[in-house]
C-alpha cells in the first residue's frame, strides 16, 4: 500500500477564488500623448516583480488628456498630475508593493526614493 501524499489537495474552484483575492492593477494612460509604451512597460514590471501577488494588470486607454494614474481597486496609487511628472520605476514598485503586497521585499528597489514622505 502506498503511503497517501500528506499535501493539501486545491481544487479549481478554491483555485480559482484564490485569484479573486489578488488584486488587479489598473494603467490608465493618455494615447494622444502617446504613453502606451510606457504603461506597457510598467505593466510588464508591475507583472515581473510581483508574479504571486497579482492577478491583473488592466491598460486602459484614457478619454481625457494628459491623464496617467495607477489605481489598485478603488484606491489611486499614482496620478501624474499630482507627482508632477513620472518617477522612476523602482518608486512606482513601492508604491504598489504598498498596497498589494505590504511587506515584500523588494531587495534593491527598497532603498530609500526622494518624493517618499516618511
Amino acid at each position: 500500500m502506498q503511503a497517501i501524499n500528506s499535501w493539501p489537495i486545491i481544487t479549481e474552484l478554491q483555485r480559482s477564488n484564490l485569484s479573486y483575492m489578488k488584486p488587479t492593477i489598473i494603467i490608465e494612460y493618455c494615447p494622444k500623448c502617446g504613453w502606451l509604451l510606457r504603461a506597457a512597460y510598467m505593466a510588464q514590471e508591475f507583472l515581473t516583480t510581483f508574479t504571486e501577488d497579482l492577478k491583473a494588470v488592466t491598460l486602459q486607454p484614457s478619454e481625457i488628456n494628459g491623464n496617467f494614474h495607477i489605481t489598485i481597486g478603488d484606491k489611486k496609487v499614482f496620478d501624474r498630475k499630482d507627482y508632477g511628472g513620472f518617477p522612476e520605476i523602482k518608486e512606482l514598485k513601492q508604491l504598489v508593493r504598498d498596497v498589494a503586497a505590504p511587506g515584500k521585499n523588494l531587495g534593491h528597489t527598497d532603498t530609500r526614493t526622494h518624493h517618499r514622505e516618511e
